[in-house]
């Protein structure tokens, strides 16, 4: 080890960069930012929320497997890290083996929202209207791959509409779009749409949980309300790049741990939809492992190829 190298034990010794594969203002840069001014105060350095969006989080997640393994540059991932794999090919990481999963910090259901101008009331008279107007209605999602993506053209194939997707850099430009009506529906996480549908200025037709959310009672799961055995929630978490020290990434769980149990952290994440999680990182290893071989039987199943 050269002279001016820190021992991992003296660890962290100038800010932490957490990369974010999204533009500002979605759910999964709330989380980050949430959570690094928590783990600032923790840690006693900086923590910075990085965005870098496009390409389906693929820009930041490249970025990301080929940084320093030093505990420096972390990346808040969301369900699409579990995603891409199964629609892309030749990706230049590979979503296991370069990275070292710290902990999950919080899943959510996502909500399926449509323009308020719309007619339809549910999700039987959405789809109705949908089948009237073949390839007439666009659908927005947080990118290409993404679960309100992957998500939106499972619907599709169970229900038979015909809807155009139109992808954005991130769930806050996809929700400005569908607030100016640009598109008429999404699939989206709850903690990005929650105010916007409690104060009118979007409809929730369905939620993609097994059961209803306590942020939203009133609004049916889809699979009660018209796709019988649909099912996907949202969820985020931390990891650095591959090799990282386990000292380090021992230390950074344990931080992350007592951050999600905050009182006021929890507090504040389930008032937006959220579930607040921080789990070991065998176990969310475990979570990526299996997202991964579940989300390749839905694309496999449902024939969805990703735009490259």
């Amino acid at each position: 080890m050269p002279a001016n190298a820190a021992a991992p034990s003296a660890y962290p010794l100038k800010p932490i960069r957490i990369v974010v594969g999204t533009a500002p203002g979605g759910g999964i840069d709330t989380v980050a930012r949430k959570v690094g001014a928590k783990l600032s105060e923790s840690l006693g350095q900086a923590v910075i929320v990085d965005n870098r969006p496009g390409g389906a989080q693929r820009i930041a997640t490249e970025l990301v497997a080929k940084s320093a393994p030093d505990g420096y540059t972390l990346m808040c991932i969301s369900s699409t890290h579990a995603i891409i794999p199964s629609l892309f090919k030749d990706l230049p990481f590979d979503p296991v083996r370069d990275f070292a999963p710290v902990s999950m910090l919080a899943w959510g259901p996502n909500l399926l929202v449509v323009h308020p101008s719309l007619p339809p009331r549910n999700l039987k008279e959405f789809i109705s209207f949908a089948k009237r107007r073949p390839g007439q209605l666009n659908y927005g999602s947080s990118g290409t791959g993404s679960l309100g993506h992957l998500g939106m053209e499972l619907l599709k194939s169970m229900t038979g509409m015909d809807l155009v997707h139109i992808p954005y850099k991130g769930a806050a430009p996809a929700l400005t779009a569908i607030l100016s009506g640009e598109i008429a529906v999404e699939i989206t996480q709850i903690i990005t749409v929650l105010p916007q549908v409690r104060t009118g200025r979007l409809r929730a037709i369905g939620i993609t949980s097994a059961t209803r959310s306590p942020a939203l009672p009133e609004v049916p799961t889809i699979a009660e309300a018209g796709a019988a055995g649909f099912q996907g929630s949202s969820w985020f978490g931390i990891v650095a790049p591959g090799r990282t020290p386990l000292e380090i990434v021992t230390r950074l769980n344990h931080e992350l741990v007592k951050v999600m149990h905050l009182p006021d952290m929890r507090a504040d994440l389930t008032r937006e939809g959220a579930i607040p999680v921080g789990d070991s990182s065998a176990e969310f290893a475990q979570t990526l492992r299996s997202e991964i071989a579940k989300w390749s039987r839905v694309a496999k199943a449902s024939g969805i190829v990703a735009e490259q």
